[in-house]
């Protein structure tokens, strides 16, 4: 409301009047049997008017009469004040439209024992509601308006009246821990009266959004982001309420603070809102719901909310952050709200900033198995593969050309193939190089629809051209002297792997060894017919050949007649030397 005439000050000053009178004296303890509000006598008041409006029922007009002393009740002085007893008022009930986590409700005096808290549940005058750590509950009220309890809070629905049948709502909410977040009413009600209290303060408010919290060291902050609300302090050393007399306005955009003695401070200016524009629009991580804020000048932590609802009356997911790091427990697929504010050196929250987000991590992708991370593969025979993910049935795989110092760009990607039931793609389309390439998982939906999930992290790899097989025919064999020798074509750079076998299918192998240089030589076999193969590895690049084309060796004996065959002795074996 503008105060910007003296009409709308006035307004303002019996706001202010009518909200003290409605809490009974703030420097006592507070109790609906000693409530009232006050009411400026017109022309033509009467008590079983006033009854009527008052209370919905004209019989009540004598407790009107009893409070005020009023002798004649069809002769009430206009221009005078009456006292309107709270507690004959309609009493109403609240719903509790949300619960996250785990908050109960029970009696203010603890005749009965405190109850799970139900979305639904009817919630009456007098009750107490406590919110646990990680926890939620969003409170709504005859009237639409919304009262969002925080975690880790205690609040009592000390007041809820209607004034008359069908008349405004007259409500206090008393806050001992914690903080709430309100909205108050569905639309504007000059009538409407709703005040948050705490042990050193009253937020008092017609329409508009706003929040209260209590510090640990005992200071109220209360902070408005639509509309004005109205502070007033109570002074612990004085006993009373309002100690400068008036209540201290605080516009859209500003808060304050009460101390722990119930001086009211200065008001201040809150702090811009973030910028949420740099949150992805979908977020993918499996393990954490995870993003960073953009930093605000002057802000000593960040208070974050996820919420099914844009009007924040279905919070998931809530936590106070010192830096610009936001890291929560995840939430299930679908889409998010999620609100920010930047909080100062006093405590005070700033001005709110909400964004729309989707969280997207199912079906989950698959782990990279090869090539190694910043690995070399072949071009011709390499080939990209990850596990496989249960219930998934094609997986996606894309490749991007690597870019220094640049992250991976994949909205043109040189490779994108879906294959069916492994996870795999082949190479021999791209030029050797260096690139990244990430994969995703993809299920059938109930209704027949794919259904593609996030894709993993992407991951480096170098292509490189494998090296040639060995030319077999190029190879020198030593015949003329014992055992098996060889010599081939080999180049700097590069070592082999020699295997030996009884059979050209090597059904049997009979040694396998590596070699630094092209020759190789061995004692240890017996004359006769053998068959050799050669697999080259480059060095620099890591990346083997395919075997070459099996040859038939022979292996010389020690000991040889003119036409080199071997020698025998008595018992069939060749003679050696030894």
């Amino acid at each position: 409301m503008a105060c910007s005439s003296k009409h709308s000050a006035l307004q303002l000053a019996v706001f202010l009047a009518l909200s003290a009178a409605l809490v009974g004296g703030a420097g006592s303890a507070w109790a609906i049997e000693h409530a009232y509000v006050e009411h400026l006598i017109v022309q033509g008041d009467t008590l079983e008017r006033l009854s009527t409006q008052f209370y919905g029922n004209p019989k009540l007009w004598t407790h009107l009469q009893k409070t005020n002393n009023v002798a004649n009740p069809r002769a009430l002085r206009p221009g005078s004040v009456l006292r309107i007893p709270v507690k004959y008022m309609p009493a109403q009930d609240a719903e509790i439209s949300f619960v996250q986590g785990t908050a109960t409700v029970g009696s203010a005096s603890g005749d009965t024992a405190a109850a799970p808290l139900k979305a639904g549940q009817k919630v009456t005058e007098g009750q107490k509601i406590q919110v646990e750590p990680d926890s939620f509950v969003t409170i709504k009220l005859a009237d639409g308006t919304l009262i969002r309890v925080q975690a880790n809070s205690e609040v009592q629905l000390k007041q809820l009246r209607r004034k008359g049948r069908s008349g405004s709502l007259q409500s206090v909410l008393e806050m001992q821990r914690g903080s709430v977040s309100s909205t108050v009413g569905d639309g504007p009600d000059p009538q409407r009266r709703f005040d948050v209290r705490t042990p050193r303060s009253t937020t008092s408010v017609r329409g508009t959004s706003f929040d209260v919290s209590l510090t640990p060291d005992g200071k109220t902050i209360s902070a408005v982001t639509q509309g004005n609300v109205a502070v007033r302090g109570m002074d612990a050393r004085a006993n009373t309420d309002d100690i400068d007399g008036r209540g201290t306005r605080i516009d859209a955009g500003q808060g304050i603070s009460v101390n722990e003695d119930g001086r009211v401070g200065a008001q201040q200016n809150m702090l811009p809102s973030p910028d949420l524009s740099v949150i992805p629009a979908t977020l993918e991580d499996a393990n954490f719901l995870s993003f960073e804020l953009p930093p605000v000048a002057n802000a000593v932590a960040y208070q974050v909310q996820v919420a099914r609802d844009p009007t924040m009356s279905e919070v998931l997911r809530a936590g106070t952050f010192r830096s610009a790091q936001v890291r929560m427990r995840i939430v299930d697929d679908g889409e998010y709200y999620v609100l920010a504010r930047a909080v100062d050196s006093d405590a005070l929250p700033g001005m709110p900033a909400q964004r729309k987000v989707r969280v997207k991590t199912q079906p989950p992708p698959p782990l990279y198995q090869q090539p190694t991370p910043g690995g070399t593969t072949s071009r011709t025979s390499g080939e990209l593969k990850c596990t496989r993910v249960s219930g998934v049935q094609s997986y996606r795989i894309q490749v991007t050309a690597a870019k220094e110092g640049a992250a991976p760009d994949f909205s043109t990607p040189l490779l994108n193939v879906v294959h069916q039931g492994d996870c795999i793609a082949v190479l021999k389309t791209l030029q050797p190089g260096s690139y990244q390439w990430r994969a995703a998982s993809i299920r059938t939906l109930q209704d027949g629809t794919l259904d593609q999930g996030p894709f993993a992290p992407a991951q480096a790899f170098t292509l490189a051209e494998s090296p040639q097989s060995l030319d077999i025919a190029a190879m020198d064999v030593r015949e003329d002297i014992p055992g098996i020798n060889l010599r081939w074509p080999g180049e700097t750079g590069q070592t082999y792997r020699l295997q030996v076998a009884a059979t050209e299918d090597f059904a049997e192998i009979l040694t396998d060894e590596p070699s630094d240089q092209p020759r190789w030589s061995s004692r240890k076999f017996k004359p006769g017919e053998y068959y050799v193969r050669i697999q080259t590895h480059d060095v620099a690049t890591g990346l083997d050949s395919p075997f070459s084309t099996a040859r038939q060796v022979r292996s010389a004996a020690e000991v040889q007649t003119g036409f080199g065959l071997p020698v025998q002795s008595t018992d069939g074996e060749p003679l050696t030397l030894h």
